[in-house]
C-alpha cells in the first residue's frame, strides 16, 4: 500500500484517559460478535452477518466520529450507469424507514456530517458532540439506511438536478475537465477511465430500478465497515451495535465479479480540450500498479521529489525560471492500477511546448537521476509526519482509513507506515524507469512507431500475501479528558503578558504532545496605511519565502524538522519542539530577506490567479457586489479593488517597498498570542518575552474600523461564457454590533434560515424540493469593534437555472419575514448552534484562535459563555421580531454570474 501521492492538485485554474492496543481485551463480546486483530488502539470486530466493526476510543476530545465505509464506488458501475454509486449516496440522505429527516436530526444536534464516493469505496460518517444518546441515534440511523432507505422516483427526480448541478460546478474548472479527459483518454476497457461524478445523460436518465438494485447489492453488512472513533465506552457501544447491525439478514447474494483487465499500452496518447479560459495547463499522465502493489511506495515517492514546492524537481525546472507559474503532481490510484499525473500551469500567451517538453524529460528521466539522499528524508519526514498527525486525531484517521479498507484491509495504513521507513533511491528510480515510459504516457499527440516500449502492468498481490510479515507496532500514546466548557477554559488558562503581548496559556495533555499557537498581530492605521496598494499583503506572503538565515527550501525543511504544520501566524508542533518553534517563527516575521526572485515569482503567481479569476462566475459575482457596496476611495484600505486595479497595484510593487514596509509596519506592540496543548507555561512566558517583547513598529497602530452604511438595493446579470455552472450571490447591510440585543435572535434566525446545512430553510427550497443547486447557505456578519454588519446569501446552479433560483431565495425570505419562524425550528436552532460551539471550542486550533480574538477586545471565554445563555433564552416571539426589524427583502442586492447564452429567456 502506497501514501497518497500528493492531493488533488488545486490548479490556479478554475480552488486523562490512556489509550493502548490491548483494550479490546476488557469488552466483553456479545453473542455473535468475534474479536479480530488490534492495531495502536483499533480494535476489529466481526458480526455473524459479516459486517466488520472498528472500535477506536479515545477521550482526548469530546466527540465521536461515526464513519460507514460500504465497498462500492464508481468502478462497480455498469453502462449507462456511470455516477449512479454518487447519485445513491445523496440518495441516502433523504430518509429511511425509521428516520424520515435525516439532515433534520443532523441539524438539530449540530452534527457535521457528509458521504463522498471515489473509484473503489463509498463512505458516509457524523461527528457530533459525545453523547449516549448523539451515538445512539447515529448508530441507529446507519444501521437503518443500510438496508431501509427509500430510494424513491420523487426523492431521485429531485437529487438528479442537484448532481447534475454539481457536474456542472466541476465543468466550470479548466484542471477538473483537463483530468477527466485524461482518465478516459488513459484506458480503453477499466472502468477507472470513468469519472465518479458520470456522465452528464447517465445522470439524467438513471432508472430508479437500476438504483434500487445497486442498493440492494452493495449495501449489505457483508460489504461494509463500520468506524466509531473518539470518546464512546467500548463495551456499551459494541454491545449496541450487535443489536442494531446484528438484526439485519447476512444477505444471500453473491457480489458481482469483475474482470475486466486493461490492456498494456502501446504508444503514447494525446488530447487538447478547447475551451474559454484565461490559464493554459500541460500535464502527462502515466499508468501504475495498484496501491497494493510494492512498486506502489516508490512511485509515491516519486511524486513527491517531482511535485513539491519550493523543493520539488518540477518547481525549481519550471517556476524558478519563470516559464510557469505552478507545478502539481498526484496520484489517482486504488485497488486496481491507476494514474500518475505531473503537470504545469503557465501563463496565457506563453509558450507550452519548451515546458511540456522539460516536464516531459524530467520525469522520463528519473531512473537515470535517482533521488539524492536529502531528497528520500524530505520526503519520508514529510509523510511521517503527516501520518502522525493524523493518528494523533481520532477523526482525522477514522476518514482516512476509508482509503485503505477500500483496498481490503484498515491495517494497510500501518503497513504503507512501516514500508515508508525501507524505500530507497534505487527503488524509486528502478519504478520510475519501469512505468515512466513514452509508451505509457498520455500528453501530447499520438505518434506511431515501430518498435514501441511496453510498461506491463504486474496484478495486484493478495492482501493476504501482504500482510503476511506485518507486525504492529505497540502504541504508547496517552491523552488527557479535556471538558471544553467556558467555566473549564477560564479555570485551565492562564493569562499575561511579554511586553506588548497579551498571553493566554491553556496547558492540556494531547496525543502526541501536540500543541497549537495562533499570533495575532496588527498592522498600521486608516490613514499611515493609505495608498500602499498590494504592498502589505505582499509584504506577508513574502515572510516564508526566504529569511537572513534560511532560503525558502531551506525554510520549508526547518520547519518539517521541528514537525511544525502550518504558518507564522497558526501553527501545530510539539512539546519537544516548542521552544525552537517559537524561536524560528520569531526569526521568520522579524528577519526575512526578501529574495528578488522569489519576489518576481510571488507577483507572477499572483498575477496568473487574479487572470484566471477573470471569467470565473464565483469570482466575478463575489467582486461585483464588492464594488457595490463600495463606500472608501482607492488607496483606503478598506476600498474593494476592480480586477484591473488588483493587478495594477501588483505590478507596480517594488521590492524596496515591501522592505521598508516590514521595517516600518510590522511589529508586536500591540498583539496578542494564545497557546493550547502540550507545554510548560512558565517556559513560555519569558521566551515569548525574549523574542517578541521589544519587537516595536515605528509606524502608528489603531485599530480601521468600517462604517455602516445604507446602499440603494440592485439587480445585475453577468456573463461568463463558456461555463457550464453560474454562481449567485446577495447582500444587504446591516447596522449591527455582536453586543447588540439583537444579536443572539439574528444568529438563531440565520441557522434556521440558511447557516443550519441541508435542513436550513434555503437549501430545503432551493435543493431538497426545487433540485435547483448542489449548495448554497446564508451568513450573518456583525461588527466586534464597529457596526458594519451584514446579511449575506450564495448558492450555485446552472445557467439556465438562475432565474428560478433568483425566484425561489426571494420567496424563501419574504416567506420567513411574513410568517416567521416556528417554535420547532427555534429549538433545532438552539440544540445545533451549542454542541456547533462546543464541538469547535474541543478542537486545539480553534481553541487558541478564539482566545487571541477576545484577547484583542479585551474580552475572555467569559462573554462566550454569557453570550450562549443569551442565545438559549431568546424566545420565538423575540426571534421573529429581530428578523422583521433587521431584514427587509426590499434592500437585497444580487448579483448573478452565469453563461448567459445557455441561460435563456427569464
Amino acid at each position: 500500500m502506497s501514501f497518497k501521492r500528493g492531493a488533488a492538485a488545486q490548479v490556479m485554474v478554475g480552488a486523562l484517559a490512556f489509550v493502548v492496543a490491548g483494550a479490546a481485551l476488557a469488552v466483553q463480546l456479545p453473542k455473535g460478535v468475534s474479536l479480530g486483530p488490534s492495531v495502536e488502539g483499533i480494535t476489529e470486530y466481526r458480526l455473524a452477518n459479516g459486517l466488520k466493526v472498528l472500535l477506536f476510543p479515545d477521550a482526548s476530545r469530546p466527540t465521536v466520529t461515526v464513519n460507514v465505509t460500504y465497498l462500492v464506488g464508481s468502478r462497480h458501475e455498469n453502462y449507462g450507469e456511470t455516477g449512479m454509486a454518487h447519485l445513491l449516496e445523496h440518495l441516502l440522505f433523504k430518509g429511511a424507514k425509521n428516520n424520515r429527516d435525516i439532515t433534520g436530526e443532523f441539524s438539530g444536534r449540530g452534527m457535521q456530517f457528509n458521504g463522498t464516493t471515489s473509484l473503489d469505496r463509498t463512505n458516509y460518517y457524523e461527528v457530533f458532540q459525545a453523547s449516549n444518546d448523539n451515538l445512539r441515534w447515529a448508530l441507529q440511523m446507519e444501521a437503518d439506511r443500510m438496508v431501509n432507505s427509500f430510494i424513491s422516483d420523487k426523492d431521485l427526480a429531485s437529487e438528479m438536478t442537484v448532481v447534475r448541478n454539481e457536474f456542472e460546478s466541476g465543468e466550470n474548472s479548466p484542471g477538473g475537465v483537463l483530468f477527466k479527459r485524461m482518465q478516459s483518454v488513459a484506458y480503453d476497457w477499466h472502468s477507472y477511465g470513468r469519472a465518479t461524478i458520470g456522465n452528464r445523460s447517465d445522470i439524467e436518465n438513471v432508472r430508479i430500478a437500476n438504483l434500487r438494485a445497486f442498493y440492494r447489492t452493495y449495501y449489505q453488512p457483508d460489504n461494509a465497515v463500520l468506524l466509531v472513533a473518539g470518546k464512546f465506552e467500548p463495551r456499551e457501544t459494541l454491545a449496541t451495535i450487535s443489536r442494531l447491525f446484528g438484526a439485519i439478514p447476512k444477505p444471500k447474494r453473491t457480489l458481482p465479479q469483475f474482470w475486466t483487465v486493461e490492456p498494456t499500452q502501446d504508444g503514447e496518447r494525446s488530447f487538447t480540450v478547447r475551451r474559454q479560459g484565461d490559464v493554459q495547463i500541460v500535464a502527462v499522465g502515466y499508468k501504475v500498479p495498484s496501491d497494493l502493489h510494492p512498486d506502489a511506495d516508490a512511485l509515491g515517492f516519486a511524486s513527491e521529489i517531482m511535485g513539491d514546492a519550493p523543493n520539488g524537481r518540477l518547481h525549481k525546472l519550471l517556476v524558478e525560471t519563470g516559464k510557469a507559474s505552478q507545478v502539481f503532481s498526484f496520484g489517482q490510484t486504488g485497488y486496481a492500477p491507476g494514474l500518475q499525473f505531473f503537470g504545469a500551469v503557465v501563463k496565457k500567451g506563453d509558450p507550452v511546448e519548451p515546458v511540456r517538453e522539460a516536464l516531459t524529460q524530467a520525469v522520463e528521466d528519473i531512473a537515470r537521476r535517482p533521488p539524492t539522499a536529502e531528497e528520500m528524508e524530505r520526503v519520508r519526514r514529510a509523510a511521517m509526519n503527516s501520518i502522525e498527525r493524523s493518528l494523533n486525531d481520532p477523526q482525522a484517521v477514522g476518514v482516512a482509513l476509508s482509503e485503505v479498507i477500500a483496498l481490503g484491509d484498515w491495517r494497510l495504513y500501518f503497513l504503507g507506515r512501516e514500508r515508508l521507513k525501507t524505500v530507497t533511491a534505487e527503488q524509486v528510480a528502478a519504478s520510475s524507469g519501469r512505468y515512466f515510459l513514452r509508451s505509457n504516457r498520455i500528453s501530447g499527440s499520438f505518434l506511431p512507431e515501430d518498435a514501441p516500449q511496453r510498461a506491463v502492468l504486474p496484478p495486484a498481490p493478495s492482501v493476504e500475501s501482504v500482510l503476511q510479515d506485518f507486525k504492529p507496532e505497540a502504541s504508547s500514546l496517552v491523552s488527557e479528558d479535556f471538558e471544553p466548557t467556558q467555566q473549564n477554559i477560564m479555570k485551565r488558562t492562564t493569562l499575561a503578558s511579554a511586553g506588548g503581548v497579551k498571553l493566554a496559556l491553556l496547558p492540556k495533555k494531547n496525543r502526541g504532545e501536540t500543541v497549537t499557537v495562533n499570533l495575532r498581530q496588527h498592522i498600521g492605521d486608516e490613514k499611515n496605511l493609505f495608498g500602499k496598494g498590494a504592498v502589505p499583503a505582499l509584504t506577508a506572503a513574502m515572510l516564508m519565502r526566504g529569511t537572513t538565515r534560511y532560503s525558502r527550501a531551506e525554510l520549508a525543511d526547518a520547519f518539517d524538522k521541528l514537525k511544525i504544520a502550518g504558518g507564522p501566524a497558526h501553527f501545530q508542533t510539539t512539546r519537544a519542539n516548542l521552544p525552537e518553534a517559537l524561536r524560528l517563527v520569531a526569526h521568520v516575521l522579524k528577519e526575512p530577506a526578501f529574495p528578488e526572485a522569489e519576489f518576481e515569482q510571488l507577483r507572477q503567481q499572483s498575477l496568473v490567479g487574479l487572470e484566471a479569476s477573470r471569467g470565473e462566475p464565483q469570482s466575478v459575482a463575489t467582486r461585483a457586489l464588492a464594488r457595490h457596496f463600495e463606500q472608501y476611495p482607492r488607496g483606503d484600505i478598506r476600498h474593494e479593488n476592480t480586477l484591473e486595479e488588483d493587478i495594477a497595484d501588483i505590478k507596480a510593487a517594488r521590492l524596496e517597498e515591501l522592505k521598508a514596509f516590514h521595517r516600518d509596519y510590522h511589529g508586536a506592540h500591540p498583539a496578542e498570542m494564545a497557546i493550547v496543548g502540550d507545554f510548560d507555561p512558565k517556559e513560555v512566558v519569558p521566551l515569548v518575552d525574549e523574542l517578541f517583547g521589544a519587537w516595536r513598529a515605528k509606524e502608528h497602530v489603531e485599530p480601521v474600523l468600517r462604517k455602516h452604511a445604507e446602499v440603494a438595493p440592485a439587480t445585475r446579470t453577468l456573463d461568463t461564457p463558456d461555463k457550464e455552472n453560474g454562481f449567485y450571490t446577495a447582500r444587504m447591510n446591516l447596522d449591527l454590533n455582536i453586543d447588540d440585543p439583537d444579536y443572539p435572535a439574528l444568529m438563531l434566525a440565520n441557522y434556521i434560515f440558511g447557516d443550519g446545512g441541508l435542513k436550513s430553510r434555503l437549501m430545503d427550497r432551493i435543493r431538497q424540493k426545487d433540485g435547483l443547486s448542489y449548495g448554497g447557505g446564508s451568513e450573518l456578519s456583525a461588527g466586534d469593534l464597529d457596526r458594519a454588519g451584514s446579511f449575506s446569501i450564495s448558492a450555485i446552479a446552472a445557467p439556465q437555472n438562475m432565474g428560478r433560483l433568483d425566484a425561489a431565495i426571494r420567496a424563501e425570505l419574504a416567506r420567513a419575514v411574513k410568517e416567521g419562524f416556528t417554535a420547532s425550528e427555534l429549538a433545532g436552532a438552539k440544540s445545533g448552534l451549542m454542541q456547533q460551539r462546543q464541538q469547535t471550542r474541543a478542537e486545539d486550533g480553534a481553541l487558541a484562535a478564539g482566545w487571541t480574538s477576545y484577547l484583542y477586545r479585551g474580552r475572555t471565554f467569559e462573554w462566550s459563555l454569557a453570550f450562549e445563555r443569551k442565545l438559549m433564552a431568546v424566545s420565538l416571539p423575540q426571534l421573529n421580531a429581530a428578523f422583521r426589524k433587521a431584514i427587509d427583502p426590499a434592500r437585497l442586492s444580487v448579483v448573478m454570474a452565469a453563461d448567459q447564452g445557455k441561460a435563456g429567456p427569464g
